[in-house]
């Protein structure tokens, strides 16, 4: 199934690479918070850190899930399975429909991960950074893009969700989690405006809070009316975006800059704040 869609690995790549120097660019340009773990030597350590986690999570998953999300539809597709295909279902509104339900899945994996402590002794990972900016969004255990992939294989062919929406699916994800995790400054009045449809960066940034409340809130990676919906949202941090503690209450040493150390942590002990 590998290589479904022609250039798919090159339209990804491109993709993703513009969307990453993009969000880079903009937060060199103007910034919304200005503080030590952001800046300086402790940044390059978690840039690199960061990046490495993508680089092997995505060799990781070449390895053992080639096809991945766009396999599993091609594979729908060819078999006839799924609700989509069943129903006689195709084209725009197919597309539009297996969007939103794989954006609503991708919500609900975020909140099981939070609250299942096996899962969250994978996740952990992911917010134990102590900064956040555009490669906190790409920082993810390897287990965790596994059981993600596996997550959204199952969906993609329980919908019958068509490759093209499932491609288009899988770019906006890995952009949106770029964006929605950068430290890029957006004024007040456009925030409020955007995250009516769409999760901005202060709405995500409430979700990396080290208070525990906020951290089990704001789940959402493309869409904000999931949280809204469901009433996991928080406007605002409760000691505002200036003052909030971003990361873990329990690590906060040097640990999470150390690629070892991430890919040691879910066998580690499952310490949670309060």
């Amino acid at each position: 199934m590998d290589g479904v869609i022609p250039g798919e690995a090159a339209i990804r790549m491109a993709a993703f690479l513009a969307i990453f120097a993009s969000m880079a660019v903009f937060e060199l340009w103007s910034p919304r918070l200005e503080r030590p773990e952001m800046a300086s030597a402790l940044k390059s350590r978690r840039w690199f850190t960061n990046l490495s986690m993508v680089v092997i999570s995505s060799l990781v998953l070449r390895v053992i899930f080639p096809a991945a999300a766009v396999g599993a539809a091609a594979l729908a597709e060819m078999r006839g399975w799924g609700l989509l295909h069943m129903a006689g279902i195709d084209g725009i509104f197919g597309g539009v429909f297996a969007f939103v339900v794989l954006d609503l899945a991708v919500w609900l994996e975020h909140v099981v991960s939070h609250k299942i402590p096996f899962l969250w002794r994978i996740h952990r990972m992911h917010h134990c950074d102590v900064g956040f900016d555009v490669t906190t969004g790409l920082r993810f255990h390897p287990f965790e893009i596994l059981i993600s992939m596996v997550w959204k294989a199952a969906v993609v062919i329980a919908l019958g969700a068509p490759v093209l929406a499932v491609l288009l699916f899988e770019i906006v994800l890995n952009g949106s989690s770029m964006f929605s995790h950068s430290n890029i400054r957006i004024g007040a009045r456009a925030d409020r405006l955007l995250r009516r449809v769409i999760v901005t960066p202060d709405m995500h940034r409430v979700h990396h809070s080290a208070e525990r409340a906020e951290t089990d809130s704001n789940y959402g990676f493309n869409f904000s009316l999931w949280d809204r919906l469901f009433g996991t949202y928080v406007e605002q941090p409760r000691r505002g975006h200036d003052g909030m503690t971003i990361g873990l209450a329990e690590y906060r040493g040097d640990e999470p800059t150390h690629i070892g150390w991430l890919l040691r942590l879910p066998f580690l002990s499952n310490r949670r704040s309060k």
